[in-house]
């Protein structure tokens, strides 16, 4: 049972919840956080659904020379591809190998975006509690803040001449969620676009038109939802703003980049998102990958190469021959937040509640084991120490 729907039910409409209800506010569970631990370029997994978290060790040389996973968010360069790990912006070389860091932050780093020129990596950065667009030197430096609004700014790649492209909500409304801005490296104020809304998109690098996905999902993980918010991307002139889509049946078309005057996005018409190209100036779409089994999640673009994740890794894309790859790459760092420690857990944190036929005991679970606590007197227990697992919905027999 979902710690939500724990939270909905009633002791009226449920005597043993209420109980169990009692028995948990009256917990302050501290236990031992397992430690993922770290072996060269091995890592241990997270448990489902933890972006950022290391994998598991492979039992196999095959499976060792798969390199890293969790990376996500690439863009490309002639010297090099940027991209996100645990919430840290990473480099590495074109055909993969050992990444090297670029930021380390307790905040996260996302949305990397090399400049057109190559020397700058622009991202959106959560410092001091807010999101905004950060400049650092694509070799590693101190990031330049741009943007000082108190909402959430985020990067989505560079114009022609060298501005940051950012969405923000400043200017929201009702019927007008997000638009898209520029600011200049060197700082000013940010100039809004003549788009009247936008989420997430690129300009083409002659900035003589803009590919864009107009809205955000407020659940983006539904596969192939085919709702009212699934929509064709938008390519529109940056003269005269006229608008046109590529072939649409019903499923979403999401975060477009360019590639020499080609939109290359993710689309879900064959149920899985994948990978396809539409040319404006032909009117020709194309499906460029056909994976099956899990989701293409984010794509870059940028001197002849396609990069995009999947099941967790990096894979280059040809154009030219249609063939892919996936980019053996290595990421190894200090990761803080997987060292062994202690953690205070508030009582709203603990999932899957269950009082014992007794009522001496209860059990709850939390970052995927499962935990047996005392109603008064006695020791917590923790009955599964799976980390590669996620344990749930814990029974007393």
């Amino acid at each position: 049972m979902p710690l939500g729907f724990f939270k909905r039910t009633t002791a009226r409409n449920d005597p043993m919840l209420a109980r169990c209800n009692l028995l948990k506010t009256s917990f302050t569970l501290v236990l031992f956080s397992v430690a993922l631990v770290m072996a060269g370029t091995s890592q241990t997994v997270a448990e489902p659904g933890e972006s950022g978290a290391p994998e598991a060790s492979p039992s196999s040389a095959a499976a060792q020379d798969r390199g890293s996973r969790f990376l996500r968010q690439p863009d490309v360069s002639a010297g090099g591809i940027a991209f996100v790990h645990a919430n840290d912006l990473w480099r590495v070389n074109r055909d993969g190998g050992e990444a090297i860091r670029l930021t380390s932050s307790d905040g996260a780093e996302t949305d990397p975006a090399f400049s057109p020129d190559g020397r700058w990596i622009a991202f959106s950065g959560q410092y001091g509690g807010n999101t905004d667009v950060y400049v650092i030197p694509a070799t590693g430096g101190q990031p330049q803040r741009l943007t000082w609004h108190p909402g959430a700014d985020v990067v989505q790649g560079w114009t022609p001449d060298g501005e940051v492209l950012f969405q923000s909500g400043r200017t929201g409304q009702p019927t007008k969620l997000w638009q898209f801005f520029t600011v200049p490296v060197e700082g000013g104020l940010p100039k809004a676009l003549a788009l009247p809304q936008a989420y997430l998109g690129q300009m083409s690098a002659d900035g003589r038109m803009i590919a864009y996905q107009e809205i955000g999902y407020w659940d983006p993980e539904w596969r192939n939802y085919r709702g009212g918010q699934a929509q064709p991307i938008s390519i529109v002139s940056t003269a005269t703003w006229e608008r046109m889509t590529p072939p649409w049946e019903g499923e979403r078309q999401m975060d477009p980049v360019w590639m020499d005057g080609v939109v290359i996005y993710m689309s879900e018409r064959d149920y899985a998102s994948n990978i396809w190209s539409f040319d404006p100036a032909t009117g020709t779409e194309k499906q460029l990958t056909f994976h099956s089994d899990f989701d293409v999640k984010s794509v870059g673009a940028g001197d002849g190469m396609v990069v995009y994740e999947q099941a967790g890794f990096l894979h280059a894309l040809d154009l030219a021959s249609g063939q892919t790859r996936q980019l053996v790459i290595h990421v190894a760092g200090d990761f803080n937040w997987a060292r062994s420690r202690w953690e205070d857990i508030p009582a709203g944190r603990l999932g899957n509640p269950r009082l014992s036929p007794t009522g001496k005991r209860a059990l709850f679970t939390y970052r995927g084991d499962i935990f047996s606590v005392p109603a008064k007197e006695g020791s917590w227990r923790n009955l599964t120490r799976t980390p590669g697992t996620a344990d749930r919905s814990p029974l007393f027999r």
